[in-house]
């Protein structure tokens, strides 16, 4: 069998510190290797352009381009389609961060957050799943969503799920795994994950981290609680 190739990541901070953290950090682990280092969203662009990241490690304030708006020209780049971008913010950005899993994140980490924490951040993100966020930002992601409308109603926008595919969604919104999903509904989880990715091709999402916007913004998600 041939090894697993390790997670590459693109650091993107404009803080020598934050990054130098992060790359010492990371270097230690042999499933991940820092593959580029961007001071500001443009560069984080150009660099994930130039070597196809696996992770995007995202900080949301920097100069030139932010990093929601250089997350939303990797999610729009042909080619870059696998690169998933994992937004690094804290207690006073957070208002940004529905923004961003707008813009195409995968998800968000509070930059006090631990190793281990981070670690699991990139391995989680990097096997195609979303880090849905802890009980803090979902009510954050809630609190955001409830004070903006979507263009089209909610059972519009759904309509082309089938009754079960809702239910799925629903709890897709409150951060439940294939597996939980599965208990919650009597399902295997192999069938639970063809429901998840049956929405997401019919609502167009990126990934989960999208569904769970998409329920937000069609009020799906108060139905769960």
């Amino acid at each position: 069998m041939n090894p697993t190739p390790p997670i590459k990541v693109l650091l993107a901070d404009d803080e020598r510190l934050v990054r130098s953290g992060f790359k010492v950090l990371l270097d230690l682990e042999d499933d991940i290797t820092v593959v580029g280092e961007a001071t500001n969203g443009a560069e984080a662009v150009e660099l994930a352009r130039a070597t196809r990241p696996d992770v995007v490690l995202m900080d949301i304030r920097m100069p030139q381009l932010d990093g929601i708006r250089a997350t939303g020209q990797i999610a729009a780049t042909s080619g870059l389609e696998q690169v998933k971008v994992l937004i690094l913010t804290t207690y006073d950005t957070e208002d940004n961060v529905f923004e961003a899993l707008e813009a195409g994140a995968s998800g968000f980490l509070l930059k006090d957050a631990g190793p281990a924490e981070l670690l699991h951040a990139i391995r989680v993100i990097a096997a195609g799943d979303a880090l849905l966020a802890p009980r803090v930002t979902r009510r954050l992601i809630s609190q955001v969503t409830a004070q903006r409308r979507a263009v089209r109603s909610g059972e519009e926008r759904l309509a082309v799920l089938t009754d079960r595919e809702r239910e799925v969604l629903a709890l897709v919104a409150q951060g439940m795994s294939n597996d939980d999903i599965g208990a919650a509904l009597f399902l295997s989880p192999a069938t639970a994950r063809t429901h998840v990715s049956r929405a997401m091709v019919k609502l167009g999402a990126r990934d989960r981290a999208q569904l769970v916007v998409i329920a937000y913004q069609t009020g799906l998600s108060h139905f769960a609680q």
